[in-house]
């Protein structure tokens, strides 16, 4: 089985994983050299998988996903935002991660 894997930059992992799990997500595994070191943590929803790192050097800031969800209303909802219809036959909404990250949340209709 192949994959893609994306790193995030985190400045705070387990505050940003509390953010992802509003979206579905939930930490698999985390990872730290020693107690005074960055953190690494694996998150899963079904398939996906996603790293939060707060190593310097894994990614840059404000990455832009795309994540295609069943409802993406319920999606805006749970973060007071709105959806908007596409040309391309989606409904999004884009959202922000607190470390700048940009989600977009679609659903096919």
């Amino acid at each position: 089985m192949a994959s893609l894997v994306p790193f995030l930059r985190a400045a705070d992992a387990r505050a940003s994983a509390g953010w992802w799990a509003r979206l579905g997500f939930e930490v698999e595994w985390e990872h730290r050299f020693a107690p005074e070191l960055p953190l690494f943590l694996a998150l899963r929803r079904g398939d996906d998988l996603l790293f939060l790192s707060e190593h310097r050097g894994d990614a840059g800031p404000h990455t832009l996903l795309y994540l295609y969800v069943d409802d993406a209303d319920a999606i805006a909802a749970e973060f007071g935002a709105s959806t908007a219809d596409t040309p391309w036959g989606t409904r999004e909404v884009e959202l922000r991660d607190p470390d700048g990250n940009r989600v977009r949340v679609g659903e096919r209709v």
